[in-house]
């Protein structure tokens, strides 16, 4: 049942100013301030009470959660080289980067000439061989940085099997996903199908980019269409952590509320100093890839001024559908906004509007 608390009704105002202004806007927004449930809304025709759908790079945050399990449990030393855990890699260059750098997309590995076709998504340890064998498009550890909106979830999945022998998908499950009964999947289980809705999406002509280029290898645009991963059974079954994760907006605000915050008489399952680690900004300034501002912690989104999502302590990430989820630790936020067709992630979107709304009303007391 949609609500809002009433120290959160000028959210819910906005989101109906949204619902009001477009009859075929359709999304769902969740969010959580100290643990406790304060928005849960969802409306238009396309979404429903029960339904989930893609998230796209939204699940690198959500993959990146879970990951840093593996540095609080010590199993992952992220000023450690790369090689350390994973030997094949120190090919071409790249003995010398850090995990630290790999995951703040420092390696100019954002993907192969020819891209990746859609089943790769389902054999990561494949994709990382072929990585691990690539000469970078950049010199690691230079400065540079660069989105790696394919290749960072591989990084994550294969130093999760090497140090700890499971996969980052299980490990997941078995710690945050099923323990805080959250309906945001890295692996859509054949028994959630039914819940599933299709991403829509109006593929829009736009201008030319060179699928050779730093930006078009990033985009995969020799081998497939972004727009269409979680919408192909086998890609959210098998659940690539780049962008192939399912959920609601519940689930999304949940699972971030739990990495801060007690939730429902569980405890926060990750610690301030593993928080302080994972949610540091490590690189700020012009993104090789988008040729526009970013800020990156490791794996993690940062918010700044084209992406203004939260204070200097949020750490979350976007989709490529406009959904996003982040955790707030100085506001105590966990949140979660995921709409039914693609729009604008930028500080313009409806998530980055809704956000700063959530912000005010606490501010506002």
């Amino acid at each position: 049942m949609n609500f809002a608390t009433a120290r959160f009704a000028p959210v819910r105002e906005l989101f109906d100013s949204m619902l009001d202004a477009d009859p075929s806007y359709s999304a769902q927004l969740a969010v959580y301030v100290d643990g406790v449930k304060t928005v849960d809304l969802i409306a238009g025709p396309d979404c429903a009470a029960d339904s989930m759908t893609g998230i796209f790079s939204a699940s690198k945050g959500v993959a990146a959660l879970a990951f840093s399990l593996l540095v609080q449990d010590g199993l992952i030393d992220v000023d450690a080289t790369v090689a350390t855990y994973w030997p094949e890699f120190a090919q071409h260059g790249k003995g010398s980067l850090t995990v630290r750098q790999l995951l703040s997309h420092q390696s100019g590995l954002v993907g192969v000439q020819g891209g990746f076709a859609m089943e790769d998504y389902n054999d990561p340890a494949a994709v990382a061989q072929r990585l691990a064998n690539m000469v970078p498009l950049w010199r690691p550890g230079s400065g540079t940085f660069g989105y790696h909106a394919l290749t960072m979830g591989v990084f994550l999945e294969e130093l999760c099997r090497r140090v700890s022998g499971v996969r980052l998908q299980d490990l997941y499950n078995d710690r945050i996903r099923v323990p805080y009964n959250a309906d945001v999947y890295l692996g859509l289980p054949a028994s959630e199908e039914p819940r599933f809705r299709a991403v829509r999406y109006v593929q829009e002509e736009a201008g030319f980019l060179d699928p050779h280029s730093v930006a078009g290898v990033s985009a995969n645009v020799q081998a497939g269409n972004l727009l269409e991963l979680p919408n192909i059974r086998s890609v959210r079954a098998a659940g690539s952590c780049s962008g192939a994760g399912v959920g609601s907006a519940h689930g999304l605000a949940r699972v971030y509320a739990g990495a801060i915050s007690e939730v429902d008489g569980l405890p926060a399952y990750l610690s301030p100093a593993t928080i302080a680690i994972m949610g540091q900004e490590q690189v700020w300034g012009l993104d090789r890839v988008f040729c526009d501002t970013g800020a990156f912690a490791l794996t993690f989104m940062k918010p700044h001024p084209r992406m203004d999502f939260g204070s200097a302590e949020a750490f979350g990430h976007d989709g490529a559908n406009g959904s996003l989820g982040f955790a707030d630790p100085l506001y105590g936020i966990g949140f979660g906004y995921i709409p039914a067709w693609n729009e604008d992630s930028g500080t313009a979107g409806r998530g980055m509007q809704l956000s700063a709304a959530v912000r005010r009303a606490i501010l506002a007391g």
